[in-house]
């Protein structure tokens, strides 16, 4: 394992290790619940750029310092001191579209699996944040908080779709407009996450590590056609899966597989 800050020494806002095949991103403001600042974007942002550049890593889990996995955005970055200018001062758009969407973005887009281990609280866009992985493990006492309603805003960072889509109408409509805390156990039982587990980092690098030895473009290709179903029709569907394995037909990893199968040894996929 090697480790490495994005930041200087005492200031690192993410955590870079490697674990074999996975890289492992820890959220460091566990002073304030790991909340986001700009800071903590571009040093995420590295992150991946870090990871993605390693041709050796070919999965990524995301996890949390501290008690808290992400508190969503830290409200000390907005302007609120009275006087002219407060509500153009104040306006959460600008921080949403220059930070919070493009790590939303750049984490759909990863060329590999993604795995949050929610370690504690994931609160406002840390939620999301936690959605915006493909798989998501978490702590026992791990929580779900959709906290918008309680400041005048609505979910962001991709809440209202992911919520919506991972849950149905009415539990989303109800967690978003009430507030209400979501206990990781509801979360599973709902759907929100994949499981529960005591040490949910390791459960989650060890959920990384199995995925890292798999065909990593089918993942991700995998990833895609999920995320994109509910916009399209079946027919419009069946097209983009016959698209998609007509590309991946055209991969290392599907040969292998094919052939490992056909000779009953294991497969040897290079994610290529």
């Amino acid at each position: 394992m090697t480790q490495a800050s994005l930041t200087p020494a005492g200031e690192a806002a993410v955590l870079y290790a490697e674990h074999g095949a996975v890289a492992l991103l820890t959220l460091n403001r566990p002073q304030a619940l790991n909340s986001f600042t700009r800071q903590m974007h571009s040093d995420l942002w590295a992150a991946l750029d870090r990871a993605e550049a390693n041709p050796l890593i070919r999965a990524l889990v995301i996890t949390g310092a501290g008690r808290g996995f992400c508190a969503g955005a830290d409200l000390g970055e907005f302007d609120f001191t009275p006087g002219p200018g407060l509500v153009e001062r104040a306006n959460p758009g600008p921080i949403i579209d220059q930070a919070f969407n493009p790590t939303v973005r750049r984490l759909q887009g990863l060329r590999m699996p993604t795995v949050a281990a929610v370690n504690g609280v994931a609160a406002g866009a840390g939620a999301s944040l936690a959605m915006t992985c493909d798989i998501a493990m978490a702590a026992p006492a791990a929580s779900f908080i959709q906290a918008f309603s309680k400041i005048g805003l609505v979910p962001d960072a991709g809440g209202t779709w992911f919520l919506a889509q991972r849950l149905g109408l009415a539990r989303a409509m109800a967690l978003a407009m009430t507030g209400d805390k979501l206990s990781a156990a509801q979360a599973k039982e709902w759907g929100m996450i994949w499981d529960v587990a005591d040490d949910c980092v390791a459960a989650a690098l060890a959920l990384a590590q199995r995925l890292a030895g798999m065909p990593t473009k089918a993942l991700v290709a995998t990833r895609q056609l999920l995320r994109e179903s509910a916009s399209r029709t079946l027919d419009q569907q069946l097209d983009a899966e016959r698209d998609t394995q007509s590309a991946l037909g055209r991969t290392h990893d599907y040969i292998e597989g094919v052939t490992a199968f056909l000779e009953k040894r294991p497969a040897q996929f290079k994610g290529e």
